[in-house]
């Protein structure tokens, strides 16, 4: 039986029997305290740098007294020190090492599912039900092979780093992008406390003192576009692949419109009394409900489709489902065949999208309309805050005869020199 110290003073019996609340000393520091609830605990009080400190042991008789005892002796020593330990405050040490076991308890869950989880919880909040795609897809392919199966809480700025150097300067855009969505997936993991440390993809004051600025590195690429002198020989020739893809081509090109407002067109969208197709807001960058006034072949386009069916999408692939993303420029690519024809001007093989720069390359060179017009036509806010603020409307109606000229140039045969819409006739519309 172990010796009792000669000024430990309680004893096993005592405490069973005590229920005065209060504290009771049994000696060196250690305390046995009763609640005014009837609960008991050790607590071992000592004095540090001339403060008096508490640190709790536990509860009774959970600790028994030998327990308690061993536990005092333990951090006492903590306190003191030794020849080959430094002193240390035993409440600094105790929070150590209980961070220490939480840690070591801490659920393992890694990046990618924190990815799934903050998808998951902004999915409601996306207007495009495309951005949750277009997350999952980047995170997949760039992002997971590097720190998809990392501690969310470990990841660091080597990590970082090791997903977007090799991206930074051949695809800066794409690089720019999963950057942000993986601070925001760190900053969601932070929120919900699975992580303490800093935002290791956070750009400003951190990346930004260690990769280029975007700016100084993208190399802008634009979306290569058929010049407007040949733009009557393409559509001549357009005219005569069938299927519905070619159709949603050629509809594309005489609204100016791109490939996805084309692909998720809804006969819910179309007036064709009033002869004009409505694209709701949140299929448009601006977030504004965009007007399209529609010319004569667009609506015979309509019509050829509304034969098949006027419900739900106009333009549909071969299951019924929406038409695929490449559908309209596998047209371009059986048209160019083997000896490609149809070429932007710096010889590359033009793309769906590239027909809006063609619009906007024939509007402001071969006619008189005034720019406000040709950028409501293109869907764009102005740049200029101020006069933007005096637009209330995209002025849908001047811009029928916009929509109406470039339809009736697609149908023309191409000439060496543009057909330019006089000064006057471009007035008169202003004016109207």
């Amino acid at each position: 039986m172990a010796k009792r110290h000669p000024i430990e003073q309680l004893r096993d019996i005592q405490l069973k029997r005590t229920t005065k609340a209060g504290s009771y000393a049994d000696g060196r520091g250690l305390y046995f305290k009763v609640d005014p609830s009837g609960s008991k605990s050790w607590v071992f009080r000592y004095m540090l740098d001339g403060r008096r400190r508490s640190m709790g042991l536990g509860g009774y008789p959970t600790i028994s007294l030998a327990e308690a005892r061993e536990a005092r002796d333990y951090w006492r020593k903590i306190l003191k020190g030794s020849s080959i330990i430094a002193p240390r405050d035993p409440l600094e040490v105790k929070q150590e090492l209980e961070a220490t076991h939480k840690k070591g308890k801490r659920k393992f869950i890694t990046f990618d599912e924190i990815s799934a989880k903050y998808i998951a919880a902004n999915r409601p909040s996306w207007s495009n039900p495309k951005h949750a795609q277009q997350w999952e897809n980047s995170l997949r392919t760039y992002a997971s092979p590097v720190i998809g199966k990392l501690h969310i809480a470990e990841i660091d700025t080597d990590d970082v780093l090791k997903v977007l150097e090799p991206l930074w300067t051949t695809k800066t855009e794409t690089a720019t992008r999963l950057r942000g969505r993986i601070e925001k997936v760190i900053d969601y993991a932070r929120a919900r406390k699975l992580r303490t440390a800093e935002n290791p993809a956070r750009w400003r004051g951190h990346l930004d003192a260690l990769l280029a600025k975007p700016s100084k590195v993208a190399t802008v690429e634009n979306f290569s576009s058929l010049p407007y002198q040949q733009i009557g020989a393409f559509i001549s020739a357009l005219r005569t692949r069938q299927g519905t893809a070619a159709l949603a081509l050629e509809f594309l090109i005489l609204t100016n419109t791109r490939s996805g407002d084309v692909m998720e067109s809804d006969w819910s969208e179309i007036d064709l009394h009033g002869k004009q197709w409505t694209i709701p807001a949140h299929r448009l960058k601006t977030r504004k409900e965009h007007i399209v006034p529609l010319s004569d072949r667009a609506i015979e386009i309509l019509n050829i489709k509304a034969k098949e069916h006027d419900e739900g999408l106009i333009f549909r692939g071969p299951r019924g489902g929406q038409l695929s993303n490449i559908a309209m420029a596998q047209v371009i690519k059986r048209m160019n065949g083997d000896s490609p024809r149809w070429l932007s001007s710096d010889g590359r093989p033009i793309v769906p999208h590239g027909f809006r720069a063609t619009f906007r390359t024939w509007a402001g060179e071969a006619t008189a309309y005034p720019r406000d017009l040709i950028e409501f036509a293109m869907a764009h806010q102005l740049k200029d805050k101020a006069e933007a603020s005096y637009h209330r409307s995209t002025l849908p109606e001047k811009r029928r005869p916009l929509m109406k000229d470039w339809a009736k140039r697609l149908s023309e045969a191409d000439q060496q020199a543009p057909n330019v819409v006089s000064i006057k006739s471009a007035a008169r519309v202003i004016e109207s």
